[in-house]
């Protein structure tokens, strides 16, 4: 039997977990893996990165799961600082550049994988290619911004955006002594939430001494006469001084290279598949984390959801695939949790928003209620929003905000959805009960009556 050759384009989760699980199945003479990753790091954890700029995490290297020498020693010819700069689907060959010699080279492919990830949104204002402006997604980016705040004298930090980057990196610059100003264009932070779960989150980095500015259109990155940042311009006229500047966005499939090889795309501009994570049309060509599209399994269409759990499943499932096995992945529920500082925030399945998009019809149901038994010490407050379907009761999302133990409860909310239950259902939910750790009626089970209740005053 002739030797395949099997070509990942990406080194980090979705891809590198797709060559170890390919690996697993066919061994080196029946399956050639080569790897290609721009970076000098593999299968790290990007989600860590606002963790370890905050100190929390000691080590850089804590965030890596496999290196480039251990994946070598599994027979996977991984090529780091090598980047695929394009791709010949009628020859099966992909051209990459070394990007430290500047040398390019074709290689010949039975089977691709695509796993080119995301990149951080860098609007064109004046002033973004400044010195001490910093997108975060790769340990790559990550290693810059710690060099960055290593060297810098002042202690003012402007982070533009209010997501989950945003949010994390104010919180890790806060923990490293800096005086931080968010700015974001929406009426409140975290537009992952609607505006009035936003709201707490914005009370919230306030109380915490972030100042938290809304409707900060950012208009240009002011510098020094070295070029370095020195402020951030806003269309009020506004000026917020910054040593450092840390974009959160959000980010953006990487899809340059399938889009100029013509392969499908979604409405967000990541690559579509199918359950088995084959590019649509395409039957030895795979894709997935942060540069694909998935189902919503609630709204019913394609979402750009980028984050780590999902890719390393959707590896798992190319990996079976391409190693002569089956598996699928079936979608996701857009289950996202996230910290600033002592406050939690959790969301999953649909927005208002969303819904209206989705043309679904709603109640919403909004309570506050604590963590554990009110009297037992130390309870903090929380807040559940719980969206239901008008006519049948269907869950529709959740979203959670309030202290210690209140995000990882969405994960209630993501199994409801997935199962596809009604509020009504999830009232007789038997979940765990002492004081220490909900009050009897747990926070979950409280927003599900009042939805209940909610779907009942609305009636057809």
């Amino acid at each position: 039997m002739a030797t395949e050759r099997l070509v990942v384009v990406g080194g980090d989760a979705a891809g590198m977990s797709a060559a170890s699980q390919a690996r697993r199945l066919k061994g080196p003479a029946e399956l050639e893996i080569v790897a290609f990753e721009r970076g000098h790091f593999t299968s790290y954890s990007a989600c860590g990165i606002p963790y370890w700029v905050g100190g929390q995490v000691a080590e850089r290297d804590d965030l890596i799961a496999r290196t480039p020498e251990e994946h070598r020693a599994r027979d996977i010819d991984l090529r780091t600082r090598t980047e695929v700069v394009e791709l010949d689907l009628p020859g099966s060959r992909v051209r990459a550049r070394d990007l430290d010699s500047g040398s390019e080279s074709w290689t010949g492919y039975d089977k691709l994988v695509l796993a080119t990830g995301a990149r951080p949104v860098r609007p064109r204002l004046p002033g973004i290619g400044a010195h001490g402006v910093h997108g975060i997604q790769s340990l790559d980016d990550g290693q810059r911004l710690v060099d960055t705040l290593r060297r810098t004298e002042g202690r003012r930090a402007v982070v533009v955006g209010a997501g989950y980057i945003g949010v994390e990196m104010a919180e890790a610059l806060v923990a490293r002594g800096y005086e931080v100003t968010v700015l974001h264009r929406g009426e409140q932070p975290m537009a992952t939430l609607d505006p009035d779960m936003g709201g707490l989150v914005h009370s919230a980095m306030n109380r915490m001494g972030i100042r938290t500015v809304s409707r900060a259109e950012v208009t240009k990155i002011l510098t020094d006469e070295e070029g370095r940042a020195r402020a951030v311009a806003t269309s009020t006229g506004e000026e917020y001084e910054a040593d450092v500047v840390v974009l959160g966005i959000g980010v953006e499939p990487r899809t340059a290279l399938a889009r100029a090889a013509g392969l499908p795309l979604g409405p967000s501009g990541g690559i579509l598949t199918d359950l088995s994570m084959r590019v649509r049309g395409h039957e030895n060509i795979w894709s997935g984390g942060d540069c694909v599209e998935v189902l919503d399994l609630v709204a019913g269409r394609t979402r750009h959801i980028p984050l780590g759990t999902h890719a390393n499943k959707h590896g798992q499932v190319i990996g079976s695939g391409v190693g002569g096995g089956y598996a699928t992945f079936p979608g996701v529920v857009g289950t996202a949790v996230s910290k600033v500082c002592d406050l939690e925030i959790a969301r999953t399945g649909l927005r208002e928003r969303d819904a209206l998009e989705a043309g679904l019809r709603f109640v919403t149901a909004t309570i506050t209620s604590t963590n554990t038994a009110g009297y037992y010490p130390g309870a903090v407050e929380m807040t559940v929003k719980m969206l239901a379907e008008r006519r049948t009761g269907r869950l529709l999302g959740v979203q959670i905000v309030g202290g210690a133990g209140a995000a990882k409860r969405v994960d209630i909310a993501a199994v409801a959805l997935t199962a596809g239950m009604t509020v009504d259902q999830m009232v007789s939910l038997d979940l765990g009960y002492a004081p220490p750790f909900s009050p009897v009626w747990d926070p979950i089970l409280v927003a599900a009556r009042k939805a209940v209740s909610a779907v009942r005053s609305a009636g057809v």
